[in-house]
């Protein structure tokens, strides 16, 4: 009978190399990530993942290829990478609406957003800009605060039932006590349209939907809802410093994997999205949609995202606002 003897040197060895096996096998992976986007391709959402991943790609030496599921708010994607089981190889944009208000607008959601997600970082943020048609004879928040509360209830429009438009502009009404009705738009797009033609007074749109417009004249902007001013708009002034003390309001989107995604994957994927936020290549295309980078780590996301999930959810409470 032979007698094989195992050192214990051997075997924790072996416990080493085994542990080590799943990162080695990341690092060394070519096969493509899936980043799934809940919005259609060509919007906001569509254009700053596609930015983040061209860049990261780089870094990484590994494709990523953008996958569109555009619909309910982003349910629809975000059930989809909730209930992935390709760790390593998935992850998705969840934005305002994914992670903080969703929870409150519907009863029910085919994913849990604290449960089902791990956070690798943060991606950007559009300010909400206070934006009037050419018809409202005003020049500034004071001039057209005087103006709405004599043509009272003033109808404002936005991207949507629950958009981060909707609940600026709620957030608006408390802070101002002005009487305001609310026209929900099929996106920022068709809203943008209408204020350009005058059927719409005002409204709360993210900065990349009204740029152009807005530097061409074609719409106002009179105030911004950030805690400065904007390099891209320095003539607009915050709201805040216009008499409505510590308002803000912003779209942002983040970037997320499901749970069950390894501690070495989540870093790894961090550590590229940090690098590719803090580009030359990224920060320029940023700047000319208007967009704030957030680079930051996945702890710092996690704050950010329950902060705002709280803040936003006594809006909405308020309100009574719900999409089902």
């Amino acid at each position: 009978m032979i007698r094989t003897q195992i050192s214990r040197r051997n075997v924790l060895r072996a416990g080493v190399l085994a542990a080590a096996l799943p990162s080695l096998a990341f690092a060394q992976d070519s096969r493509p990530i899936e980043w799934v986007v809940g919005y259609a391709a060509g919007g906001g959402s569509d254009v700053v993942a596609r930015t983040v991943a061209d860049a990261m790609s780089k870094s990484m030496s590994q494709p990523i290829v953008i996958n569109n599921k555009p619909g309910a708010a982003t349910n629809i994607a975000a059930g989809y990478v909730s209930n992935s089981k390709d760790y390593g190889h998935v992850m998705l944009s969840a934005d305002f609406a994914t992670l903080a208000v969703n929870p409150w607008l519907f009863a029910k959601l085919p994913y849990d957003p604290v449960k089902d997600f791990q956070p690798v970082g943060m991606l950007a943020r559009f300010p909400m800009l206070l934006v009037i048609s050419p018809t409202v004879p005003a020049k500034n928040l004071t001039e057209f605060l005087a103006w709405a509360k004599t043509n009272g209830p003033v109808t404002y429009a936005s991207a949507g039932v629950g958009s981060p438009h909707h609940l600026a502009a709620e957030l608006f009404r408390e802070r101002t006590g002005l009487s305001l009705q609310h026209a929900p738009y099929r996106g920022a797009a068709p809203a943008v349209q209408d204020l350009l033609g005058g059927q719409i007074p005002f409204g709360f749109i993210d900065t990349a939907s009204v740029q152009q417009y807005i530097a061409s004249g074609k719409l106002r902007a009179i105030g911004v809802a950030s805690p400065a001013r904007l390099a891209t708009m320095p003539d607009v002034p915050t709201i805040s410093e216009q008499g409505v003390k510590d308002f803000t309001a912003f779209a942002w989107q983040g970037l997320v994997v499901p749970t069950g995604t390894s501690p070495e994957v989540i870093s790894k994927l961090s550590k590229a999205l940090q690098e590719a936020l803090n580009s030359s290549q990224v920060k320029a295309r940023f700047q000319t949609l208007a967009l704030e980078g957030m680079p930051g780590t996945p702890q710092q996301m996690t704050a950010y995202v329950d902060a705002e999930r709280e803040r936003w959810g006594k809006v909405i409470k308020a309100n009574s606002i719900r999409l089902d």
